[in-house]
């Protein structure tokens, strides 16, 4: 089981930097220096609400993958 455990992390690897990559930004470089949007608030909805949620879960397999790979040693 150990064996796989670094295939299993390349994977979900490549896959969360796709998804992050994929994901739309609005921040311009204002937001990055200070300046105010007006308070405007978005909602995700759809494909980018799914892309979201495909995000995080892959994050927390990565996360899980990377204690377990500890552990097992």
């Amino acid at each position: 089981m150990t064996t796989f455990i670094p295939f299993i992390q390349i994977g979900l690897s490549l896959l969360l930097i796709t998804l992050i990559l994929i994901q739309q930004s609005d921040a311009g470089l204002g937001s990055a220096f200070g300046s105010d949007d007006g308070g405007v608030r978005r909602t995700r909805r759809g494909a980018e609400q799914m892309i979201f949620t495909a995000t995080i879960v892959v994050a927390i397999l990565f996360t899980v993958s990377a204690i377990a790979a500890l552990v097992l040693r």
